[in-house]
């Protein structure tokens, strides 16, 4: 029989009307916007705004570029450059050179969608070969994780990342605890690609242009934003809005995630205002999973400020007739846009092309650069945590629920939420779930408190002591299943309440198809994604819905022994920072550091139980401390970082 989940909406719901809310107040003022000069500052706020979200730019360290093989075709060659964009960190790369003319030429840096092959794909083949035959330097990369730049690939482990997407989401994730961005450092390898390009005697440094499909039009978006030294760009297969992307349930990669950019009032049409009146072409497929409305709603944004601009014409919007895909008719319109602002007299159509072998491309003689030099990124992370763990000071208590305070978004909450009292549902012979609903912040999806008796209750307990249960994933499954040691026991005797917080049991959201939690991009990324983007956290709500089932536990006289399982044991934990009238803690199956996190290159806690920066303030153990020092803590066989129990030595 199929699970039914009857809040499973709710989730997607609250956070498409804060968003909704948000971005309104966002175009609100945009459109408000009716002066040169007010475009100009607006250009200026959209700039500080997108470098906010992004951080600071690493420290620029030498190219160390050299090139390790080239080919010669009619009209141009393909040289095969490698170069640092950090100390260590190696980026594989194909420039392709004009050879039937005389330079400078206008160049092009290419940016890579999501394929495995990376830059020997054959559509940006494809764009490379036709802007070097009209007479353009073209340099294009690998991304980390796709073509010669592969990470996990030789981790035998089945629970390693297999795919470019999947690769990202592993090492992006993953770095938020140490307080880094995945979209910062795919950037930074893009700036310093363009270093190297404009390095190049035949370079125009005054004619620069920046394209990309997918994920590509994902880094020519953000790269535009992010340096100044592009004179034209065409994103393509990327540009909607962020609202539509939510709404319609298509989580994005973990580098397609800038940090607290809703919070920065900014939208997708800020990475181009920020630039204004730059050129620029928005690439699109009618028939594309990007939302189509978005890409015109954005398109008339960033054309209301070029208009005020007195560069109207310098904003264009192309749709081709396909799917998704950096198609013909698309690269044609690129060309055309890129010949008229580099005043160049190529034509736009597009010869016929011939692909190369992805092995002919290669810069590498084995087609994987960390065998031969190029550090693993995640191997960063790790490294980043280490220098954390061994600098981050001592705090009090005060100090540390300070922290967490700010980093959670945790209020003091004194008034018990309104309860609804929900049918009861008889399991079986001897136990009947009584089940009582309850809004935890406004307009918040509602928690499920179930009670687990021999008979129907109507009320919540009243001067009692309670044991209350957050699960890992199903109060439910949970109390039902045989293996709950741990739940009970000691509880004996006391009434047994069970919390489904958002996104769990009842409140296991139904979005994003379904998919298994634990998926990379299941509707539980979604939204510690969304979350990321508000600048808020997915972990500090789930708390917060603890909190509130608290208070009302304690209005009615209630002491509480908290208990976790998995993920619910970390929520718990934290919530136990706060919560008034829990005098005991048991945590089962708990996570025991967020440090261990960043120590192994493959782990499977989701994101959702995550907080960005986390290790530059404290870590788990900082608050089991405060807990053992104020009341009884109890951890079980505690899980390490791929939800095993923990069988390292101490």
């Amino acid at each position: 029989m199929e699970r039914i989940f009857p809040y499973g909406h709710t989730v997607h719901e609250y956070y498409i009307r804060k968003i909704r809310r948000v971005q309104k107040q966002r175009r609100e003022r945009l459109y408000a916007i009716s002066t040169c000069e007010e475009a100009l500052n607006q250009a200026a706020a959209s700039r500080k705004a997108v470098l906010e979200s992004f951080g600071p730019f690493p420290e620029k360290t030498p190219l160390n570029a050299g090139v390790t093989g080239c080919i010669k075709r009619k009209g141009y060659t393909v040289e095969k450059v490698i170069f640092e964009s950090r100390p260590d960190y190696r980026v594989t790369a194909n420039l392709y050179v004009p050879s039937d003319r005389e330079g400078p030429f206008p160049c092009v840096l290419g940016a890579c969608g999501h394929s495995e092959a990376g830059k020997a794909h054959d559509l940006y083949q494809y764009f490379s070969q036709g802007l070097a035959k009209k007479g353009y330097l073209v340099l294009i990369y690998d991304p980390v994780g796709q073509g010669e730049r592969l990470q996990y690939i030789d981790i035998e482990d089945a629970r390693a990342p297999r795919g470019c997407v999947f690769e990202h989401n592993m090492a992006g994730n993953q770095m938020r605890l140490a307080g880094e961005y995945l979209g910062m450092w795919r950037a930074w390898d893009g700036i310093r690609a363009l270093d190297y390009l404009l390095g190049r005697e035949e370079a125009d440094p005054t004619r620069v242009g920046l394209t990309g499909n997918s994920g590509g039009g994902t880094m020519t978006t953000f790269l535009n934003a992010l340096d100044k030294r592009f004179t034209m760009a065409a994103p393509g297969c990327f540009v909607t809005t962020y609202v539509r992307n939510i709404e319609n349930e298509e989580p994005q990669d973990s580098e397609q995630i800038p940090p607290r950019l809703f919070e920065l009032g900014c939208d997708m049409a800020d990475f181009f205002i920020a630039r204004a009146p730059r050129p620029v072409i928005l690439l699109a497929q009618k028939k594309d999973f990007f939302d189509l409305r978005g890409t015109v709603e954005t398109y008339n944004e960033i054309k209301h400020i070029y208009r005020l601009l007195g560069a109207e014409d310098n904003i264009q919007l192309f749709a081709g007739p396909r799917n998704h895909g950096y198609f013909r008719e698309n690269r044609e319109a690129m060309y055309g846009f890129f010949n008229k602002h580099s005043g160049t007299d190529a034509e736009s159509t597009e010869d016929d092309l011939v692909l190369e072998k992805e092995e002919d491309l290669w810069c590498t003689s084995s087609g994987r650069i960390t065998t031969e030099g190029s550090k693993k990124i995640y191997s960063f992370t790790a490294e980043k945590a280490e220098k954390l763990s061994g600098s981050r000071e001592q705090t009090g208590s005060n100090d540390l629920r300070k922290n967490v305070r700010l980093l959670l978004g945790i209020e003091e909450k004194t008034e018990p939420p309104c309860y609804r009292i929900l049918r009861p549902i008889q399991e079986n012979e001897d136990l009947v779930r009584s089940r009582f609903a309850f809004e935890t912040e406004e307009g918040m999806v509602l928690a499920v408190l179930h009670r687990f008796e021999q008979e129907a209750s109507y009320s919540i307990p009243e001067q009692e002591a309670v044991d209350l249960y957050i699960p890992h994933l199903d109060s439910r499954e949970e109390m039902l299943s045989s293996d709950n040691s741990g739940v009970e026991g000691e509880g004996e005797g006391r009434p047994l309440l069970a919390l489904d917080p958002r996104g769990i049991g009842e409140m296991r959201a139904v979005s994003c198809r379904m998919l298994d939690f634990f998926y990379a991009y299941s509707s539980d990324y979604l939204y510690a994604s969304t979350s990321i983007m508000l600048g808020e956290t997915y972990l500090g709500g789930k708390v917060r819905d603890i909190l509130s089932a608290c208070v009302l536990l304690k209005e009615n006289g209630c002491t509480i022994h908290l208990k976790g399982r998995g993920m619910g044991a970390v929520a718990a934990a934290f919530a136990a920072l706060f919560a008034e009238g829990v005098e005991q803690v048991t945590l089962i199956n708990t996570l025991l550091s967020f440090h261990e996190l960043t120590q192994a290159p493959v782990y499977t806690w989701p994101l959702s139980h995550f907080i960005p920066g986390v290790l530059e303030n404290f870590d788990i153990p900082d608050i089991f401390n405060v807990l053992e020092k104020e009341k009884p803590l109890r951890i079980i066989d505690p899980w390490n970082e791929v939800m095993e129990v923990w069988g390292k030595e101490a």
